[in-house]
């Protein structure tokens, strides 16, 4: 019975502590999560073939010969020999119009000990093209950027907490049209932090309009289409005055401009009242 009674207690106590251990090691940890959404483009489709999403803390870090990781990486989370930690290595190709209006695609998300992490590159692969009236056209990618694309963040990871990253990757601004039915892809990208960034969202009618959406604060603009119910949602604003720039398609009918709208870090403005655009043809001369 003495030596039952010294056995159990020591069992317990190793379990305990083996416990201990294993909350300490996960204790410090945070996870980021990478989501995709797009700006408006005048094309039927754009659709991007997605290979890898990495993140590093060095801002200038260099990924290896195209964009390879040690495939343990993503059963371990461990990083490789150059700091670069794998969100995501599923090759997919998405449609970038299907992701507008504040809608996300989600890339990938991982668990990261806490720090700054100040690089996010995003690998694209060659499956790329754009659909106009129903054809389908090549986007060529430049040799250059095998080495994927760089955006430079300041994302805090803290223990126990969620950092919801979100890439806008601006459609129409990224294709270059030079001419014969050639088209470049030259990605335009930003992050946006969905935690402390704005967003402006309302409905816009009617429908025939066709308009596009447009956030305008100085230089910077934001913009998106509405979808088929009238509704838009403009996000990844920092805080300031924006002018809201309703631009119609449909020739028939009126621009419309909302001025001064100020928002706070992180507010979410939404219009009370339906912006209604005015047709023009029924105005009499």
């Amino acid at each position: 019975m003495k030596k039952q009674f010294f056995k159990y207690p020591l069992f317990f106590l190793v379990a305990i502590i083996f416990a201990a251990c294993s909350t300490d090691t996960n204790s410090n940890k945070g996870t980021l999560k990478i989501g995709l959404t797009d700006a408006p483009a005048n094309f039927d489709q754009v659709n991007i073939e997605i290979k890898q999403v990495l993140v590093n803390k060095d801002e200038d870090a260099e990924p290896e010969e195209e964009g390879d990781t040690d495939g343990e990486n993503e059963e371990d989370n461990e990083e490789d020999e150059n700091g670069w930690y794998l969100i995501m290595e599923d090759s997919i190709t998405v449609n970038l119009l299907d992701y507008q209006n504040g809608a996300v695609l989600q890339l990938g998300e991982t668990e990261l000990e806490a720090g700054q992490y100040n690089q996010i590159r995003l690998l694209l692969g060659n499956n790329n093209n754009v659909v106009i009236a129903g054809e389908s056209f090549p986007l060529t990618t430049p040799s250059a950027q095998q080495s994927g694309y760089k955006l430079n963040v300041q994302a805090d990871i803290e223990a126990g907490q969620v950092y919801d990253l979100v890439i806008d990757f601006d459609a129409s601004q990224s294709i270059v049209v030079t001419g014969n039915n050639r088209f470049i892809l030259k990605p335009v990208l930003r992050t946006v932090d969905v935690q402390e960034q704005a967003s402006i969202s309302g409905t816009v009618l009617p429908i025939e309009a066709q308009p596009y959406v447009y956030a305008i604060m100085d230089e910077d603009t934001v913009g998106t289409q509405p979808n088929d119910e009238g509704a838009f949602k403009l996000i990844g604003l920092e805080e300031g005055a924006y002018d809201v720039w309703f631009s119609p398609t449909n020739e028939t009918y009126a621009d419309s401009l909302i001025e001064g709208i100020e928002l706070d870090e992180g507010e979410q403005f939404e219009f009370e009242n339906t912006i209604q655009l005015e047709d023009t043809s029924s105005v009499s001369e």
